[in-house]
C-alpha cells in the first residue's frame, strides 16, 4: 500500500506542477488534500460505506481544484496561490476537526488517520484503491506530450492547437481522483508531491513529463516505504503517523524552494 500511495502522490505532484506552472504546487500544501479529507469524514459521519469517503474526497477534492484552477487563470502571482491554499486548508481543516468531535468515541481514531496511517493496510483496501489507481496513472503518462506543451505556457500550447483550459481540467480532475482516494485510505501524506518530482528534476537534470511521471511513481513508493519504516521503528512500539514523518522532510524543503525562489 506504501509504493502505491508515494507514486501516486508523487505522480500527482508532477502534473499539478505541470498544470499551474507552479514549483509550489503540491495537493497538500494548495488545500486540495484537506478538501479530499473534508469530504472524507463527512462520509464518515453519515455512515457509508469505505467506497463513498473515496468518492467524496474525490468530489470535495475536484470542486477546490477547479476554484484554485479558476483563480490561477486570474493571477500569476505564486504567493497568492500558496496563501490562498493555506486559508483554505486552514478553513476546511477547522470544520473537518469541528466533525471529528461530533464523532465522539472514535475521534482518536479519526484523528490518527488524518495524520496520515498505513496501519490498516490490506488486500481489500488494495483491491478497492488499484483499479481507479491504475487508471490514472495510464492517463498522466498517456498526457504526458500535453503535458510538456503546457509547460511552455499557455500561449504558446494554444498556437500549437491544445485546448488549454480543458487539457487543464481534466487533469486536475483526475488528480483529484488520485487524491481524494488516497487520503479516503491513508489519510493526509504531505510534501510526497513537492520532493519527489523537484529531486527527480535536479537529480535528471530534465523537465520531460515522459521521464518524470514514470520515476516520480518509482521513487515516490520507494521514499514513502522509507518513511513507513521510520514511522515504525522510531519510537516503537509507538507507531509514528506517517503524515508526520513525511512534514519533517518536506517542511524544511518547502522553505529551501521558497528561499531559493526568491533568492
Amino acid at each position: 500500500l506504501g509504493i502505491l500511495i508515494g507514486a501516486l502522490l508523487a505522480t500527482s505532484g508532477v502534473v499539478v506542477q505541470s498544470v499551474f506552472l507552479n514549483p509550489l504546487a503540491d495537493p497538500y500544501i494548495i488545500g486540495i488534500a484537506s478538501a479530499a479529507t473534508f469530504g472524507a469524514v463527512i462520509a464518515y459521519l453519515l455512515g457509508l460505506s469505505d467506497v463513498f469517503y473515496g468518492i467524496f474526497a474525490f468530489l470535495s477534492a475536484s470542486a477546490l481544484s477547479i476554484v484554485i484552477f479558476k483563480l490561477a487563470a486570474h493571477t500569476r502571482s505564486i504567493s497568492t496561490l500558496l496563501i490562498v491554499g493555506i486559508a483554505v486548508s486552514s478553513f476546511l481543516g477547522a470544520f473537518t476537526s469541528f466533525a471529528v468531535y461530533l464523532i465522539g468515541e472514535d475521534s482518536f481514531r479519526i484523528t490518527a488517520w488524518m495524520m496520515g496511517y498505513l496501519g490498516g493496510a490490506n488486500w481489500q483496501k488494495i483491491a478497492l484503491l488499484l483499479p481507479p489507481l491504475l487508471f490514472c496513472m495510464a492517463y498522466f503518462y498517456a498526457k504526458r506530450h500535453e503535458l510538456n506543451i503546457i509547460l511552455n505556457g499557455d500561449e504558446e500550447a494554444k498556437s500549437l492547437g491544445l485546448n488549454v483550459e480543458k487539457s487543464k481540467k481534466s487533469l486536475l480532475i483526475v488528480s483529484s481522483l488520485i487524491i481524494g482516494f488516497s487520503v479516503a485510505f491513508t489519510g493526509m501524506i504531505g510534501f510526497v508531491g513537492l520532493i519527489i518530482p523537484h529531486t527527480l528534476r535536479m537529480a535528471l537534470h530534465t523537465a520531460s513529463n515522459a521521464v518524470l511521471i514514470p520515476a516520480s511513481a518509482l521513487t515516490g513508493g520507494v521514499f514513502l516505504v522509507f518513511c513507513d519504516v521510520i514511522a515504525k521503528n522510531a519510537l516503537s512500539p509507538v507507531e509514528i503517523p506517517i503524515g508526520v514523518v513525511t512534514s519533517f522532510f518536506g517542511a524544511p524543503f518547502f522553505l529551501y524552494l521558497a528561499f531559493r525562489k526568491h533568492a
